[in-house]
């Protein structure tokens, strides 16, 4: 029951991490496993074993979340996107006592509070600037693209890693989002028909960019671990500061032109069942 559990909350940290928005790292904490994965990632060649158990059932949610679920999230955003961020939103909410349940009896005092405002004002402030996404960028097979493409990757996954800032949005900033996912549409496409030339193509692009993304991942799990051991208390009001301002940013990100009673109505319900399952994903 527990795998099956695991499972489901990685579908939701994936289809989190390809959102424009909303972020993997938010939902981590949300569903109360933020903590388990940035230990077992920095842990990983020190315990395999008992790393790869904990992490084999969220990495496999993430598979699935991203490809088995995309197309269905990206239907419902162009169809029923105040309804479907509502759902996320009710996501976040329901795991906010989770982080304030983490900070209680951790030393804070006016550092803590500063951590809070800083973090809270980098989210709404990244969501200022996402309002302007940058141009598309026009990917070439070259040695200097793949470079970018590395680093690229480490950024994309240090945001996917770091709670309320979303990896997808800093993609658009960047003029990466399409470009990239476009990729990963056309290399499924190749793979089905058997396109060596067209797999080969979406190999040079994705290699390198899943290269950066291993290590961005590895590199900020160790940083957040030194923080979370040496100052808990402030790290966790960062967090908390990041977590609170994702809904507002995610609010802020929206179209309200059309909206009616019935829509309002909708999103309430899907708020509420984001929220249940939050809450309940949360619990161990």
């Amino acid at each position: 029951m527990k795998i099956i559990q695991d499972i489901l909350r990685g579908v939701v940290i994936g289809l989190a991490n390809i959102i424009p928005g909303v972020s993997g790292g938010t939902m981590m904490v949300s569903m109360g496993i933020y903590d388990t994965i940035i230990n077992c990632i920095n842990t990983l060649f020190k315990d395999f074993k008992r790393c790869v158990r904990i992490l084999w059932p969220y990495a496999l949610g993430m598979v699935l979340g991203i490809l088995g679920l995309a197309k269905v999230i990206t239907f419902l955003l162009g169809h029923y996107p105040m309804q479907t961020n509502l759902a996320f939103i009710g996501l976040i909410f329901g795991g906010l006592p989770i982080i304030v349940h983490k900070i209680r009896g951790e030393k804070k005092g006016i550092a803590g509070a500063i951590g809070f405002v800083l973090a809270f004002a980098l989210v709404i402030g990244l969501q200022i600037m996402g309002e302007g996404n940058g141009q598309d960028v026009a990917l070439t097979f070259s040695f200097g693209q793949m470079i970018i493409l590395f680093v690229i990757g480490v950024i994309a996954s240090a945001t996917m890693v770091i709670p309320g800032v979303s990896g997808s949005m800093m993609l658009m900033l960047l003029g990466y989002y399409n470009p990239v996912v476009g990729t990963v549409s056309r290399m499924l496409d190749a793979l089905l028909s058997f396109n060596l030339s067209e797999i080969i193509a979406c190999c040079g692009v994705l290699v390198p960019f899943g290269l950066g993304v291993v290590a961005g991942i590895f590199a900020v799990a160790k940083l957040i671990e030194v923080l979370l051991s040496r100052f808990p208390g402030v790290t966790y009001c960062a967090i908390l500061g990041l977590v609170a301002a994702s809904p507002i940013a995610i609010l802020m990100a929206m179209d309200y032109a059309g909206v009616t009673v019935m829509t309002v109505v909708a999103s309430v319900i899907t708020f509420v069942i984001g929220f249940a399952a939050a809450y309940k994903l949360g619990g161990e």
